[in-house]
């Protein structure tokens, strides 16, 4: 968070406040009191602002998200009370020497001191949790909003581009219908198309879905591309529970596995793999195949399915980003899971 005109004005308003409430608490004349009240002012509020607005970033950094707050404003207040009261102690030290009429070492003085310089901090220190609080509520309206029109635009597009998915899916049940009940191969083909065409019904107006449900999309996806491949694209899964009951953008693990045996080579002699696993703590799915790009002369791919889904996960606030890695013969992408 950039404060530095938050302190380069409260600082010295903050000082100049406590510094006129200590005035009548002594006997010097009017002006050269509060001149020095002011100074001894300045000196102890620049150095505990300083020190627990560090205090503060140090523990933002490291409990930055939402569900994290109470662990971090618990301790912050444990840290800040420490901090104060050994920062009190420590300023007063030089301040015995240069006025030492009012600032003898006395037990029940030291305390009060410490009490004192506690509420300008916690003033302080909600001053600076309120503006991120109202910055991070800003931020998430925001991502809400661009969500929203990046979904509106991808809807907008599929209208652009495609049949209508509910004339496309109630087809598909005719047409299961009309075929040969002895057929079943093609029965179970149509069927899956249908499934398929369900699925991108039912999860385009939500912004997640559970993976276990996104898996078994995949499943039926692959099903169908089985049937064209055969045994030329051999798949593998290792997805723990945990991350089953983790959630993801809908149809991002699908674009990835579409991207796989669009981009690449898929022969007898030439099998692609395809493996999808997950973290034992279920934070991350790894997307990996084998990189052996198709023969030139095939129109390269653009990438925007691929920005696209890292775009959707940025807006969605996930942990880390989309990460892409191609090497010894591999092509991943890992995407973060979403909390449930």
């Amino acid at each position: 968070m950039n404060d530095r005109r938050f302190r380069l004005i409260g600082i010295p308003v903050l000082s100049l406040l406590i510094a006129l409430l200590t005035v009548p608490l002594h006997g010097f004349p009017a002006l050269p009191h509060l001149l020095v009240s002011l100074g001894v002012s300045l000196y102890f509020t620049t150095a505990l602002w300083l020190g627990n607005r560090a205090l503060w970033g140090w523990l933002l950094r490291r409990l930055p998200h939402v569900d994290q707050t109470p662990r971090r404003l618990a301790a912050l207040a444990a840290a800040s009370v420490v901090f104060t009261a050994v920062a009190t102690l420590l300023l007063r030290l030089p301040l015995r020497w240069l006025l030492p009429a009012y600032f003898k070492f006395k037990g029940p003085r030291e305390g009060l001191a410490i009490a004192f310089n506690l509420l300008p901090t916690l003033v302080v220190l909600t001053l600076y949790e309120s503006i991120y609080f109202f910055q991070q509520w800003k931020l998430n309206l925001r991502r809400v909003d661009q969500l929203a029109q990046a979904r509106t635009q991808a809807q907008l597009d599929a209208l652009a581009q495609q049949l209508d998915p509910h004339f496309l899916f109630n087809s598909l049940n005719t047409l299961a219908a009309l075929i040969d009940p002895a057929d079943e191969p093609a029965q179970r083909y149509v069927e899956g198309l249908a499934d398929v065409y369900r699925y991108v019904l039912l999860s385009r107006e939500r912004p997640t879905v559970p993976l276990a449900e996104e898996m078994a999309f995949v499943q039926t996806y692959l099903a169908l591309q089985k049937v064209r491949f055969r045994e030329n694209v051999r798949v593998s899964y290792a997805l723990p529970p945990a991350a089953l009951a983790r959630r993801v953008a809908p149809l991002s693990v699908q674009l990835l596995v579409e991207n796989a045996l669009k981009h690449n080579e898929a022969s007898q002699a030439r099998p692609l793999h395809l493996r999808l696993t997950a973290d034992a703590d279920g934070t991350a799915l790894r997307v990996e195949n084998t990189w052996q790009p198709r023969a030139a002369g095939l129109a390269p791919g653009t990438g925007t399915g691929l920005a696209n889904v890292r775009q959707r996960y940025a807006l969605l606030g996930a942990s880390q980003p989309v990460a892409v890695e191609q090497a010894a013969g591999i092509f991943a992408v890992t995407l973060p899971l979403l909390p449930a």
